[in-house]
């Protein structure tokens, strides 16, 4: 009963599949570029795009974690199906569960693949994780160049995940019965502002990280240079609300696999070389 990790470059896939082998399951890995891949020894590396996907990828595969891409999902559907697969756990994400998932560009994109599976014959899990500890790397260069963090609001409450907690949680979900068939919004296990972030990533740094609060309109002008306007609104929408209210802690590892929640000064502690010159 093979385990198909897709988007296998990512640290969340590479996590699953690191911990699927030592556990002596088998597991295929699958991307779109498989020569890119870097796998343990004895983990095949298969060739998969979603909109043509291929009787090599899916043949003897009962199990998928499957990243969040609306291209081709129906043609996934219908493959995995005809290949025999039983059950699909998705990294999906606590914003479909907005108001406005229907329309918001980062939303949008995890419920298509939800709605899709939904409506299919395939046994399925959905992981919603809100905001990865991992977004923290986004201010790595400036902090490494020792230059001021620019937030419109640092004062935005989020609860973020230690990735390692979502693969443990996925590895539950594609080996046990606990998590299979539901829908399970993640969070660390703590509440930290922006601010508070960078308090710890200070401590664990050992310097000062120099804060400067802005606009919504100069981070607006800031963002649009690198990302497009739509994601930019967004984002400062969900974090302009976050401002407004205390983060709620949802499923953590210690709710769903009764471990302690990994936090985000271990998160900092584990990748502190990034945010050095």
């Amino acid at each position: 009963m093979t385990i198909l990790v897709t988007g296998a470059r990512g640290k969340v896939g590479q996590a699953i599949i690191a911990r699927l082998h030592a556990a002596g399951l088998p597991v295929r890995a699958a991307s779109a570029n498989p020569a890119e891949l870097t796998v343990p020894a004895g983990v095949e590396a298969v060739e998969l795009a979603l909109d043509h996907p291929t009787g090599a990828a899916l043949d003897g595969v009962r199990q998928v974690f499957l990243y969040p891409d609306p291209t081709g999902i129906d043609a996934f559907i219908k493959s995995a199906q005809a290949a025999g697969v039983e059950h699909v756990v998705l990294l999906s994400s606590s914003s479909v569960l907005d108001p406005d998932a229907e329309t918001d560009p980062l939303a949008s994109h995890s419920l298509k693949v939800e709605q899709a599976l939904a409506a299919s014959d395939l046994v399925h899990t959905f992981l919603r994780p809100d905001a990865f500890a991992s977004n923290a790397l986004g201010w790595a260069y400036l902090i490494g160049q020792n230059l001021p963090i620019q937030l419109a609001y640092p004062d935005a409450d989020i609860a973020p995940i230690h990735p390692d907690d979502i693969a443990d949680i996925a590895v539950e979900a594609l080996t046990g019965d606990s998590l299979k068939g539901r829908a399970v919004t993640l969070t660390g296990g703590q509440a930290l502002t922006f601010r508070r972030q960078l308090a710890v990533l200070s401590e664990v740094l050992g310097r000062d990280i120099p804060l400067v609060e802005i606009t919504h309109a100069e981070a607006e002008q800031q963002m649009s240079q690198y990302m497009p306007a739509p994601m930019v609104a967004s984002l400062l929408a969900l974090w302009a609300a976050a401002s407004a209210a205390p983060a709620a802690v949802a499923d953590t590892t210690q709710t769903l696999l009764g471990t302690p929640a990994r936090t985000f000064e271990q998160w900092a502690r584990d990748n502190a070389a990034a945010f050095q010159q």
